[in-house]
């Protein structure tokens, strides 16, 4: 065995749903609004990790006008007689006293897909998992929202049968646990072990309240009697530890029979999670009179977790330099609500580039034209190598650090009426737009090298005409406005880090970016 630091998946890599198929694990994360909808990685190791599948395509989903925060939330990945289920959550509703959440399954035989078309399971709440009970029943079990006001509104864990020759809900809804007092109950998974339904949900919010709840019953429909050490995982008890917000955990047990917990977390800086909230590992162990615990005692999240020592691939930390030398996108690349076809973003108009149409505002929940990827360090540098001819002010196109259509900064190449070519840095703080001077560029040169610092909380933009000697561009700027704690409303994503292009005119102008590198700063 070897010691792993956690996360093991870092950077907006939330909700984690593990499972294991004879020696390889997958893990599911959620999405949100950016598209393709969940991201599905393997291991044979827990350790490494690989990109395998983005199963949600816009067929399979609309995210077009969604708000911030919505999408696709908490994926949950089960293997059963030769068969993959996923099952998903589109949120359209976020700030209001109601959700509007639809549920829905899609199966597979191979991870890669082909999947299924969607069967619409239910809308009641979030968060559906869905339990193979060893007597053939399949149930489907999700948390339930109560908009009345005079309610609970995290209302419980509801539990339902699913017919799989007719494809929907069957029977009585069954309300089997309404919470323990931390509250805010979500996140159900179910699983058997030596006679006992175990329910494990997560409560307290995915704040710095977020835990790990755990109740079990001898009947999957109850009653459940709550883990007498409830929470049995949470960073709550300790605001200073490395590793927060530990909570929505799943177990899963290996080919040799060890017991491990996959669960959310995030790494903080000063008490901000610009990566957002990122999937780490915990050891398992089992008590005499039934209940689980971390392996090395206590309800901290451990910052190391013990390992097979098997070697492995990990494509998941994705880092270097993409020259978009083939068709297909990168897979960590993502787009916002729509596909990078239908947002005008592709490889094949220039060969060797990534051409990308101008789109609306960074504003706007409709054809936003934005390629950004996941920002996985604390300290890091991002470069790209840029041509663009804006011949007016509404067109803009450079390198932007995003969280959010109400926040973002944008190192952006425009043009102005007096000084023709320019560059300047736009900052979006929770709607408050504020901008640098604007600098003059060179009329003779083609290309611009756009570069992005990013050391700890602080980010400087710089450009460059020969990708040598750099020029800073407006002042220094905050990294916690990209931040889950920072935003307002809900934040539950991270910081996204990428190239985009406006036309705001309908010239249908362009940019073209001959490369991306994400280089990872040693501190």
């Amino acid at each position: 065995m070897k010691n792993v630091k956690n996360p093991v998946l870092k950077g907006f890599n939330p909700d984690p749903s593990i499972i294991r198929v004879e020696k390889d694990y997958y893990v599911a994360v959620s999405t949100f609004e950016w598209y393709p909808g969940v991201t599905i990685y393997r291991s044979r190791n827990l350790a490494d990790w690989e990109f395998v599948s983005a199963p949600l395509t816009e067929e399979k989903m609309d995210l077009r006008g969604i708000d911030t925060a919505c999408g696709i939330w908490a994926p949950n990945l089960t293997y059963n007689n030769g068969m993959f289920y996923l099952l998903y959550t589109i949120v359209y509703t976020n700030r209001s006293r109601y959700k509007d959440t639809h549920n829905f399954l899609i199966t597979a035989t191979d991870i890669c897909g082909p999947w299924s078309e969607p069967v619409y399971l239910n809308c009641s709440g979030f968060d559906p998992s869905l339990f193979h009970d060893d007597n053939g029943k399949k149930w489907v079990v999700n948390m339930t929202i109560d908009h009345r006001i005079n309610k609970e509104r995290f209302s419980g864990i509801d539990i339902q049968e699913y017919d799989e020759e007719k494809k929907k809900l069957i029977g009585d809804v069954y309300r089997i646990f309404k919470g323990s007092k931390i509250h805010t109950t979500e996140g159900p998974n179910m699983m058997k072990k030596d006679g006992y339904y175990y329910l494990t949900c997560a409560e307290g919010g995915t704040e710095f309240g977020h835990c790990v709840t755990v109740a079990r019953a001898s009947e999957i429909t109850g009653p459940y009697t709550i883990d007498p050490e409830n929470p049995m995982l949470s960073s709550k008890a300790d605001l200073s530890y490395p590793i927060q917000r530990a909570g929505h955990g799943q177990l899963v047990q290996s080919y040799e029979g060890d017991w491990y917990m996959a669960h959310l977390c995030s790494r903080p800086l000063d008490g901000c999670s610009i990566l957002g909230r990122e999937t780490a590992i915990q050891n398992i162990t089992w008590t005499q009179d039934g209940w689980y615990r971390i392996a090395t005692g206590g309800k901290l999240p451990k910052q190391e977790f013990l390992a097979p020592e098997i070697e492995g691939k990990n494509t998941a930390y994705a880092h270097g330099r993409e020259d978009f030398e083939k068709e297909e996108i990168p897979w960590e690349f993502l787009t916002l609500r729509e596909s990078a076809q239908t947002c005008g973003i592709n490889t094949l108009q220039r060969p060797g580039w990534l051409r990308i149409h101008g789109g609306n505002s960074l504003s706007s929940k409709y054809k936003q034209a934005v390629l950004a990827r996941r920002l996985q360090d604390d300290s890091c540098e991002c470069t790209t190598k840029m041509q663009f001819n804006p011949k007016r002010y509404q067109h803009m196109a450079g390198l932007v650090c995003y969280y959010n259509y109400d926040n973002y900064h944008y190192l952006r190449v425009t043009r102005d009426e007096e000084l023709g070519t320019c560059i300047c840095v736009t900052s979006v703080n929770n709607r408050e737009i504020t901008e640098s001077e604007y600098v003059k560029l060179s009329e003779d040169v083609e290309c611009y090298y756009l570069k992005a610092v990013i050391k700890g909380v602080d980010l400087e933009f710089l450009m460059s005409y020969d990708n040598k000697t750099f020029m800073k561009i407006g002042e220094t700027l905050d990294m916690r406005i990209l931040s889950d704690e920072h935003v307002e409303g809900n934040g539950f994503t991270g910081a996204m880090v990428g190239m985009c292009c406006q036309d705001l005119q309908g010239d249908g102008c362009y940019a073209d970016f001959d490369w991306f590198e994400y280089k990872k700063k040693e501190e």
